[in-house]
Parts: structure tokens; C-alpha cells; sequence
């Protein structure tokens, strides 16, 4: 026999919609109702279409998005995240979320900061990268962009026309200005570019807080030395005008972006090309007219439309935003420097429901069948991610007078029923997938709640999740992960700005005219970081790098994480939230062993102080019979042993399982028990394995002994 011939055993299954426009799971099955199984070309379609290996490939095959279109009825922009049906496409407008989103890139700026500095929420400065998404920051990215273009164009122009070198450099600036070019439709997207253009052309020091109530003083923009802006007073009668320097190359860029404006844009604007040319290209030679009043007028307009706008993109566009986190953070675990056992991600994208919805789950069972019940095991789904279920805490609070303006519960939308999971378990757990699920994201499910709360809402949510076939393979994922409170989420966008006769142009210091947005915190889902953390202690690879004695055959499928000091060295890749639970809460959890609970606490490794987020416990919902939840390992393990029975023994071939558990030195049992002493050895000091055979039945009884406590495994023999 050979050691191992299953060679994955961490592929795992999001039951979520991502983009609906996308190919889903269902509608890739087909009409398998009254099938066992899909050939292998159907199997082969869904993995192009729904599997993704790396967090990359996930952006690039589902393209997540926010459709938005303007309503001129209450001159107001909605957004979507279903395409809308019944309006033209040049009206509509796609909002890509990906790494070059601003709201995203800042969501990843925060949590990439707080894992390099380790501090707890309390301590963690969320104001400074929430200012990321504010047009003073947004416009940082556009001058970098500028700055490589001026000089990407500047070496393009020194060379002759055929020189190979000038076509590597047309190449870089045709790229240089697809990028640029990406908001020439999207006037909300150009809106950042506005408010501070008028803010450079009206305040030229706003930045230095001591000068934004000096009075302007017209003057001549330059381009210093290393490309910085700079103003020289300019003294012109009758008319304030802004004057800048001629420079050829400039001129002639300036002229290629508004070209290249005019060419993309359906309805060029003369405004919005004046807005292009001086924000890519500052040095264009030409006079600018600036009328105070009107300029002041158009930036208060522009920045309340940009707030109200912004407050709107991202109350939609959260939840999904939330979701691709989860993804990233589920492929975040596997932080290796030898990949081997790449965890993958199978994305079902469609709502769960759809599934399990009679006529549809028949369907689903023929995936399911094909590929988790063959003997091929290169596609077999071994984890679930069931996130975003609803916690549906009734309160009975006293009705009170509203004297004071008081907290507005917002109902989180698409959450996931406790009824759908139920119903999906009783399927998949047919099938060994060991599902992980958790309850909505909120501050009620948050580290903070959960350590002056205790467990005992997640307890008595769960009890209906035992005592049912599927409970070992169900899995609560908790706390979930916050990645901005919401009560430090408040997004600071700038002062309205104010026009005196006297004192010329200022920005206004009131209270009142502070535009400010709150984003009402933002969480990350546990189940993406369980499953990943999980997912990736199945790679030999994985493990290698942080345990002395690892077998580079044996998956991680034996691998107790809650063993020893199993759980520091392999911590999540999320900072710590919190000082950590206090003692009683701990003790109530290890009282039960309950859930697959994440720990902030305060600890130590040898030297070296842990940082991050770790495992408490790793349990499924199934009790032994002194009432404690049973560790997940045993579950998957388990399941392990019994795919390479079925693989080894042809079924279950009653001489072959014979030979399987027999003394002879090649057999399974035998090399099991050569390799007791790794941390993945499918057998392990402690532990034990037998079987007895039925004949008069024809069953097969497997004992299997994780540590003293014995799981017993029943398979039908196939007789010789």
C-alpha cells in the first residue's frame, strides 16, 4: 500500500452570492434531478467558473460590484447590487470592488496597519485611515499617477519615433492613461478631483491650518524642482486670472488627455476636460478664470453630494464589501512560504436557500454525490463557510418617551436563516462536509460583546443544532472580527467653505459646516477565518513551518489544534481586539468545551509575545455522553480514515479490510502505527484503531480510539 493518496483534503464551499450576474452552482448543475452523478465535463465547467485558488483569481472570476444610476427626480444617486433592470446601460455605472477601490484599499490599509502594530481596538488610531477615503487622500493616488505619467512622457518624447525603447514606454503610458481614464464617465468618481481642485486653485495653503482665513493672493503655478506645486504672487489689473508656465512636454500631454477625454466620453463636458487636464497635467500654459462666488457655490455642492453619495455607497455596498474580506481572510491564513495543499474556495454564488428549495436540492445532491461520494478524491468538498445567520434576539425593552434622539436598530439585510442551515446540514452532512457558520456580524456578536456577555445566548441559539445526524458535522464559528467599531467610524470629509467680500475665500472653522459621515462599524464574518485557519492545517507544507516533527505525506486531518501549544503556533493572521475573557467567562466555556472560539488573550510563546488572534476551541455541536462537545478533529479524521478504507479495500472488500487492519508491515494500519510521533500523523500516540466484521450482516464495525475515547464507524462490506 502506498502512504497517502488522497492529496487534498481542504477544499472548501461558501454558500453565498457574490455577483449575481456571474455564473451560480445551480444554474451549472442543470436539470440533474433524476441523476446520480455529473460527468466530468459538468464538474470541470463548474471548477472554471465557481473555484478560485488565491484571493486574485476570486476578484478576477466573480468581478464583485455596486451598479449606480442617478435619479433626476430627487437629483440623488442610487446604488444597487443587483444590475437594474429597465434603464438604458450608458446609464447605468459599475462600481468595481476590488483592490483598487478607495473604500476597500482603506479597509485593507487598517487591518494590514493594525496586524503590523498588534494593538487592541481601544488603543488603534481609526480616524487616521478612515481619512483615507476623503478627497484630500483620494487625490494623494492622483498625483503619484500624474507624477509617473509626466515623466513616463517625458522619456517617450526624447526618443526617435521607431526607437524600441519609446514603444516600451508607449506601452507603460497607454496603461498610465487607461487608469486615468477609468472615472471620464463617472462624474461622482471625478467628484474628489473637483473639491480639491478648487480648494488648490482658491486656497493654495489649505493645508497649512494657520492660512486657511488668509485672503488669496493671485499668483502664477509652477512646478518645483521635484514636481511639487508651488504659487508665485502674480499681479494682473481688473480680472484675477491664474497664469501657468508653458512647457512643451506639458502642453503637448495636456493635449493628449483631452483627446483622449473626448474620444471616451459620450457627452464630453468642457468643465469636467479642463478638470482632466489640470489634474493629470498641471503645467498646461493657458489662463483660468476663477469666480470666487461661483467656485465657492460649486465646492459646498460638490462636497455635500459627495458625503450624501459616499453615506449611500456604503450603507449598499458593506455587506458586500464584508463579504470579500471574508474571502480574503479565509485565504489570509494560509500564510506559508512552501505552498503545497493550497486551500481552495468552491463558490456556490447563489443564496443558500435556492439550494435547499425543493426540486433544487435533488440537483445539488447530484454535485454533491459526484463529487464526495467517488473514489477520486481531487474535488471532493471537505469544509462549508455558512455565514451571516440571524441571531434573532427578541427584546422586550420598555417603551420610553424620546426626549433625546436614541439609537435606531438597523436590520441587517440578507441574513441567512437558522432554518436554511438546518435544512442545507441534513444534506451536506451525508456527504462528511463539516460545515462552519456563524451569526450576523454586529457589535452583539463582536469580541468586546462576547467578553462582558459570556456564551450564553450562542448556547441557547445553538441547542437545536444537537442530538441530530448532522451535529458533528456543524460548526459555530465565534466572536466574529471587527474591523472598525462603530462607534470610531465616523469618516471626516472637510469644512464648507466660506466667501467674504472683505477676507476673501476661507475655509469655515463652525461646527455646522463639518461634513461628516459615520460608516456604523464594519465586521468580518468568524466562519471565513475558522475554515481558513483550518484549511491551511491541512497542508504538510503548512505545518512544517512552525512544528519540528511534521510527515511531508500526512495531511492535517489528526491535527489538534487545541493541543499543547498547538493554538500559538498556529495563530489566525487577525490582530488582537481585546485584553482577553476574564476567568469566568473562560471557565463557562471550558465547562461545555463549546464552539470554535477565537481567543484575544494576553500570551507568550517561548519569547515571543503573541500578537495575534488564536484558537480556544475547536468543537462541533455534537456531545459525548458526560455532555461536552466533541473536538472537530475526530470528525475529520474520521472521515479521512474512511475514504482511504473505501479507496484501499475497493469498496470495502472484505479480504482488503482484513489485510487494511492486519500486522503485515506494508499494511495501512501497520505504517500508521510506524508514525505515531508527528504532529499529522493520522494515528498518534494514545490512539488506536480495530475493526470487527459481521458476517450474518455483512457490516463492519470500526473502532476508532482518539486518545481513549473510542468513535465508532459502520460501513456495509462488499462481499468477494
Amino acid at each position: 500500500m502506498i502512504k497517502n493518496f488522497i492529496y487534498q483534503t481542504n477544499r472548501t464551499m461558501l454558500f453565498e452570492e457574490i455577483n449575481p450576474e456571474k455564473m451560480d452552482l445551480l444554474t451549472l448543475i442543470g436539470d440533474a434531478r433524476e441523476m446520480d452523478s455529473l460527468d466530468d465535463e459538468r464538474v470541470l465547467e463548474v471548477n472554471q467558473h465557481l473555484l478560485v485558488k488565491s484571493f486574485n483569481e476570486f476578484l478576477q472570476k466573480f468581478e464583485p460590484k455596486v451598479y449606480s444610476y442617478f435619479n433626476a427626480a430627487n437629483q440623488k444617486v442610487k446604488y444597487t447590487l443587483k444590475k437594474p433592470e429597465g434603464i438604458p446601460d450608458e446609464l447605468i455605472t459599475e462600481i468595481k470592488i476590488d483592490n483598487g477601490n478607495t473604500f476597500f484599499k482603506m479597509l485593507n490599509t487598517l487591518i494590514e496597519t493594525r496586524n503590523s502594530q498588534g494593538n487592541k481596538n481601544v488603543d488603534f488610531k481609526f480616524e487616521n485611515i478612515l481619512e483615507l477615503i476623503s478627497p484630500k487622500k483620494v487625490i494623494e493616488d492622483i498625483k503619484q499617477t500624474r507624477k509617473e505619467i509626466t515623466y513616463l512622457y517625458a522619456k517617450h518624447s526624447e526618443l526617435d519615433e521607431e526607437n524600441p525603447k519609446r514603444l516600451e514606454y508607449g506601452d507603460k503610458l497607454n496603461n498610465k492613461f487607461e487608469e486615468a481614464s477609468v472615472n471620464y464617465n463617472n462624474i461622482l468618481g471625478m467628484l474628489p478631483l473637483a473639491i480639491e481642485d478648487i480648494k488648490t486653485r482658491l486656497l493654495f495653503s489649505h493645508e497649512d491650518e494657520k492660512s486657511k482665513s488668509e485672503k488669496i493672493r493671485i499668483g502664477m503655478l509652477h512646478v518645483g524642482d521635484k514636481g511639487e506645486l508651488e504659487v508665485i504672487e502674480y499681479k494682473q489689473s481688473n480680472k484675477k486670472e491664474l497664469i501657468v508656465r508653458d512647457e512643451n512636454v506639458s502642453k503637448q500631454l495636456a493635449q493628449s488627455f483631452r483627446e483622449d477625454y473626448e474620444q471616451i466620453t459620450d457627452e464630453p463636458n468642457k468643465y469636467i476636460s479642463d478638470l482632466v487636464v489640470r489634474t493629470f497635467v498641471p503645467l498646461e500654459k493657458g489662463v483660468v478664470e476663477i469666480d470666487e462666488l461661483k467656485e465657492v457655490e460649486n465646492y459646498n455642492n460638490y462636497l455635500q453630494f459627495y458625503k450624501s453619495a459616499q453615506e449611500d455607497f456604503i450603507k449598499v455596498a458593506k455587506p458586500l464589501i464584508e463579504k470579500i474580506l471574508g474571502v480574503k481572510m479565509f485565504f489570509d491564513q494560509y500564510n506559508v512560504k512552501v505552498r503545497n495543499m493550497e486551500p481552495t474556495l468552491l463558490i456556490s454564488n447563489i443564496k443558500p436557500e435556492m439550494l435547499v428549495k425543493a426540486g433544487n436540492k435533488e440537483r445539488f445532491q447530484a454535485f454533491l454525490n459526484t463529487v464526495n461520494s467517488k473514489n477520486d478524491f481531487d474535488n471532493s468538498v471537505w469544509f462549508g463557510i455558512f455565514p451571516n445567520v440571524d441571531l434573532d434576539i427578541k427584546r422586550t425593552e420598555r417603551k420610553v418617551r424620546e426626549r433625546f434622539k436614541g439609537t435606531k436598530t438597523e436590520e441587517k439585510d440578507g441574513k441567512n436563516t437558522m432554518e436554511t442551515l438546518t435544512n442545507l446540514m441534513s444534506l451536506v452532512s451525508q456527504y462528511k462536509m463539516q460545515v462552519f457558520f456563524n451569526f450576523e456580524g454586529t457589535y452583539e456578536t463582536s469580541f468586546d460583546n462576547l467578553a462582558t456577555m459570556g456564551i450564553d445566548k450562542y448556547v441557547e441559539r445553538t441547542k437545536i443544532l444537537e442530538g441530530n445526524s448532522y451535529s458533528e458535522y456543524i460548526i459555530p464559528a465565534l466572536p466574529n472580527f471587527t474591523i472598525i467599531p462603530k462607534d470610531k467610524s465616523g469618516v471626516i470629509l472637510d469644512y464648507k467653505m466660506k466667501y467674504e467680500e472683505e477676507t476673501g475665500v476661507k475655509l469655515s472653522q463652525e461646527k455646522e459646516d463639518l461634513l461628516k459621515f459615520w460608516i456604523e462599524g464594519v465586521y468580518i464574518d468568524a466562519s471565513y477565518v475558522a475554515a481558513g485557519i483550518m484549511a491551511a492545517s491541512q497542508c504538510p507544507s503548512f505545518l512544517k513551518e512552525r512544528f519540528k516533527r511534521v510527515s511531508g505525506v500526512y495531511p492535517g486531518v489528526r491535527f489538534d489544534i487545541e493541543a499543547e501549544d498547538n493554538a500559538y503556533k498556529v495563530k489566525t493572521t487577525m490582530s488582537k481586539e481585546i485584553s482577553g475573557f476574564t476567568n469566568t467567562i473562560k471557565d463557562k466555556i471550558n465547562s461545555f468545551n463549546y464552539g470554535f472560539i477565537f481567543s484575544s488573550d494576553s500570551a507568550h510563546l517561548k519569547k515571543e509575545k503573541i500578537k495575534n488572534v488564536t484558537v480556544y476551541k475547536a468543537r462541533t455541536m455534537s456531545k459525548n455522553a458526560d455532555g461536552i462537545y466533541e473536538p472537530m478533529y475526530k470528525t475529520l479524521a474520521t472521515t479521512y480514515i474512511e475514504r482511504v478504507l473505501r479507496a484501499a479495500t475497493m469498496d470495502f472488500k472484505e479480504d482488503k479490510i482484513n489485510y487494511f487492519f492486519s500486522n503485515d508491515p506494508e499494511s495501512q494500519k501497520s505504517m500508521w502505527n510506524k508514525e505515531l510521533n508527528f504532529v499529522n500523523s493520522i494515528i498518534q500516540a494514545g490512539d488506536d484503531i480495530s475493526h470487527v466484521i459481521d458476517k450474518e450482516n455483512n457490516i463492519c464495525q470500526l473502532n476508532i480510539a482518539f486518545s481513549g475515547n473510542v468513535k465508532n464507524l459502520q460501513v456495509d462490506i462488499n462481499k468477494n
